[in-house]
């Protein structure tokens, strides 16, 4: 079933389109893609259709089928509703694979006249992933969609903009006076381009004389904050602009509502950067870009496209590059192709270059080699047109039958390949195991003799148990062969032995975890509290802890329905980080503390949220966390507002600023002087930089007097907000951002080895020493504005080997260079920081004193 609103002449043109050239369809000609996917005909089966709740068992989900009267007609919810426009029911489809959506059909249920239920509203939900649902809106801002008149008719709404997704949500507006039900169909196609996300600048505004030309993205379902990121918006909505970009195909839509735009004076380097994400690494072919060409109003085609491909193993080095021919005669818009000579990437980074005032995009597409569509094993479903004798749209059965036996014998192999290299693994872990056990046994043995200290860890009974305290070489095994296995490498490097027989400090510090003002936490009693992106949040000492969380949670319950979503932040096997805005926060929080934002206005949040399936050890760790944080008060540190803890799931809420992270606010800008203004760049001053550099010194030193260890301090964990104040926070942004600042150890730990000290990439070994290492390369970020990575010119493996320079300690290893910036007398004290012997490193109370001292 297709439907068209379109004339017989087109509809033979679509009908007679093979299914692998359905690309075209997106591109500027969205109306075509108008496929029933499967509702009405049962091509989606039962078990990809749910609900959260019915009626009975004859009015659950499989019933909600367009135009069908199975069961008792239709979907039923289950729940009793006595609030109006309350959005808790919906009914869900999945359908496997990325679709494009374009039209949805809704039906009441009739039931052979006996039925008299059906939604008069509606809004939508989607998913890409499963994890994030985005509530769909026309360019307006408007949700609801107008639902059925009666039990029979079918309601046919277009959506403008079409959706992509893979998970659909119909979420009946119900009023209480009467009971909902509702049978659907979704139209549509594969979206074969596979672009999940792209991330670019906002668009801007154009002032034409008689009026101003709005060029912004109002249709994008990611965030909109600094930037456009993790979403798709007009972009991708399969409508292709006017030549005249003041014009609009969109009823009711504003002049230059078709176009993405932006001016070359707000971008000094001279182009437009957008990332593309995909599903999976693709070969790609080409990319197509409608791009208009009014050169009249200053409006060119891009001068040149410099493309950047990525993948697990990073970017690649060498970058594409190409020009389109200059047009100054003819001012239509047009579509350029961009060959990407069948590189293989799942993102692509593209810089698009100025070749006049203004560059407006209104589509891309990409084209990518037919084998790496198949996303499954299972191939996709294909929805063939009913009722035409065209030809060309018959199946052949005995090529399907072929094609389904070979895809078959490929699934058996690949089955087997696989079974054979997961045995193997198996057995090369159970052998490393045994070996390393052994080992690390002999390791243990010989620091309990060294250091004449025995660690334990308290069990639930309150008794104590030994513990093994290198545990922490079963989870960090870096690549290479010299340190796969720490304890070998203590047996080749005889220098290491040496180490282990300096001279320890009293029983009295040892027992505080304290030696020469450094507490060392591998020797102590820690607690790691499991954050909810998955990394150890802070390390804490038992006793630390006890004195900190003996008291009851200082913060209030807040209302989960004044929290409105904006942006996720991170995410990892227990939770996620949400960026929120909070009505009515002023009321919630103790007295002693107080926003610059009015009280009738939202406040923004960042909301660490407990998965409701996480386990029992993640929500008391969860809880304990909660206390810690209500403890924690100083200007410099994020501080706990308020928790919603009385149902799953478990949320903390903390302060945002309003500025983002400081790796971001400082990539914007620029040092103050005369090249900043040559360039209408943002500035900052020398002096302001080293005034958040203290600021992040004065919170690591109150951090460290409570022998808090971070483990993750960088510049992407610093927030800004007004007039320079910096805040650490406690959770790692783990978005694809940073994506690129953390190292995946196979099958153990994710890391950011560019910031950690040698003896925490080497031992596993995390102190306030280390943190002090890590607050030197953050210093090194914040000189350099961010505009670098630590250690750029080396790949994460040639840092890990740079780590085993400093521990061999033979003058081969190399540090962070100075910063143009940077005074002697600041490098010297980054240098300090940067010492093999953590001990000789200086404390973050020394170290503020000196930053202030700088800074007089």
């Amino acid at each position: 079933q297709i439907i068209l609103p379109l004339n017989p002449t087109v509809c033979l043109l679509i009908c007679s389109t093979h299914t692998h050239n359905l690309l075209l369809t997106y591109s500027c000609v969205s109306g075509v893609c108008r496929y029933a996917l499967g509702m009405s005909s049962g091509q989606i089966p039962d078990e990809d259709i749910s609900a959260s709740s019915q009626w009975s068992e004859s009015t659950a989900a499989r019933y909600g089928r367009l135009d069908c009267e199975e069961g008792d007609g239709a979907w039923c919810h289950g729940e009793i509703m006595v609030e109006p426009d309350y959005l808790k029911e919906f009914l869900q489809i999945d359908l496997h694979s990325l679709h494009f959506i374009t039209l949805v059909g809704t039906q009441g249920r009739h039931a052979g006249g006996i039925g008299n239920e059906f939604a008069q509203m509606y809004k939508i939900k989607y998913s890409r992933d499963g994890s994030r649902w985005i509530s769909w809106r026309n360019g307006q801002g408007k949700q609801v969609i107008e639902g059925n008149r009666n039990t029979y008719d079918v309601a046919l709404r277009d959506l403008q903009p079409p959706i992509i997704a893979r998970l659909v949500r119909f979420m009946p507006v119900i009023d209480h006076s009467m009971n909902v039900c509702m049978r659907v169909e979704l139209y549509g196609c594969e979206w074969l381009d596979g672009l999940v996300s792209y991330n670019a600048p906002i668009g801007q505004q154009m002032n034409l004389p008689a009026y101003p030309v709005y060029l912004n993205d109002s249709v994008y379902d990611g965030a909109i904050i600094h930037s456009m990121t993790e979403g798709l918006g007009q972009l991708t909505d399969g409508v292709c602009g006017e030549d005249d970009f003041t014009l609009s195909h969109v009823h009711n839509g504003w002049p230059g509502y078709d176009y993405v735009g932006w001016n070359n004076e707000s971008f000094p380097r001279g182009f437009v950067e957008i990332m593309f994400e995909f599903d999976r690494t693709r070969n790609f072919t080409s990319m197509k870009v409608h791009c208009n060409n009014m050169y009249s109003q200053h409006v060119k085609v891009f001068r040149q496209v410099v493309c950047y491909f990525g993948s697990d193993s990073g970017w690649e080095d060498t970058p594409l590059s190409f020009s389109p021919v200059e047009d100054e005669k003819n001012p239509s818009a047009r579509f350029v192709t961009v060959n990407l000579a069948s590189h293989m990437a799942s993102a692509i980074k593209c810089q698009f270059y100025f070749a006049d005032a203004w560059m407006l995009f209104s589509e891309i597409t990409f084209q990518s080699g037919t084998a790496m569509y198949n996303t499954t094993l299972v191939p996709p479903r294909t929805v063939v047109p009913a009722n035409t004798d065209d030809p060309t749209l018959k199946v052949d059965d005995s090529n399907t039958r072929i094609l389904i036996g070979c895809l078959v014998a490929i699934i058996f192999i690949l089955v087997a390949i696989i079974v054979i290299i997961l045995w193997r693994q198996v057995w090369q872990k159970m052998m490393e195991k045994a070996s390393r056990r052994m080992l690390d046994d002999e390791l243990t043995v010989s620091l309990s003799i060294q250091s004449d200290t025995l660690v334990y860890s308290h069990n639930r009974s309150g008794t104590t148990i030994e513990q093994e305290s290198n545990a922490a070489y079963e989870h960090i095994f870096p690549l290479g062969p010299d340190y796969q296995e720490p304890s070998r490498l203590i047996c080749k490097l005889p220098e290491f032995a040496q180490s282990l027989e300096e001279p320890t400090a009293s029983k009295s510090n040892t027992t505080s975890g304290v030696q020469d003002g450094v507490p060392h936490y591998a020797e102590a009693d820690i607690v790691n509290l499991q954050g909810v992106t998955g990394s150890n949040t802070y390390a804490i000492p038992a006793v630390t802890m006890d004195l900190l969380s003996g008291k009851d949670v200082a913060v209030e319950e807040f209302p989960r329905k004044l929290l409105i979503f904006k942006e996720k932040l991170g995410e990892g096997q227990f939770g996620e980080v949400h960026l929120c805005e909070a009505e009515g926060m002023q009321a919630f929080i103790n007295e002693e503390y107080s926003f610059d934002v009015p009280e009738d206005q939202p406040v923004l949040v960042a909301v660490k949220m407990l998965r409701s399936d996480a386990n029992k050890n993640a929500r008391n760790d969860f809880l304990k966390e909660i206390k810690i944080m209500s403890r924690l008060k100083d200007p410099n540190i994020i501080r706990l507002l308020a928790v919603c803890i009385y149902s799953d799931p478990l949320c903390m809420i903390t302060e945002y600023m309003e500025n983002g992270d400081l790796n971001q606010f400082l990539s914007r800008h620029e040092l103050e002087g005369q090249l900043a203004l040559l360039s209408n760049a943002p500035t900052v001053s020398f002096s302001n930089l080293c005034y958040m550099a203290t600021q992040i010194a004065s919170g690591m030193k109150y951090l460290s007097s409570l022998k808090f260890v971070h483990r993750d301090l960088a510049t992407r964990n610093c927030l800004v907000g007004k007039n320079y104040t910096i805040k650490i926070a406690d959770f790692g942004m783990s978005r694809n951002l940073y994506s690129g600042d953390y190292y995946r150890i196979q099958g153990r730990a994710v890391l950011p080895i560019r910031w950690m000290s040698w003896e925490s990439i080497l031992l596993g070994k995390f102190t306030t020493a280390s943190d002090v290492w890590a607050f030197s390369v953050t210093l090194w970020e914040v000189l350099n504005f961010c505009k670098e990575q630590p250690y750029s010119q080396l790949t994460d493996e040639q840092v890990i080997e740079n780590t085993g320079e400093f521990f061999r300690d033979q003058k081969r290893q190399i540090y962070l260079p100075q910063p143009v910036l940077c005074p002697d007398s600041l490098y010297q004290i980054m240098l300090s920081c940067w010492r093999r012997n953590a001990k000789e490193r200086p404390s973050f109370q020394e170290i503020h004193r000196a930053l202030l001292d700088l800074q007089l």
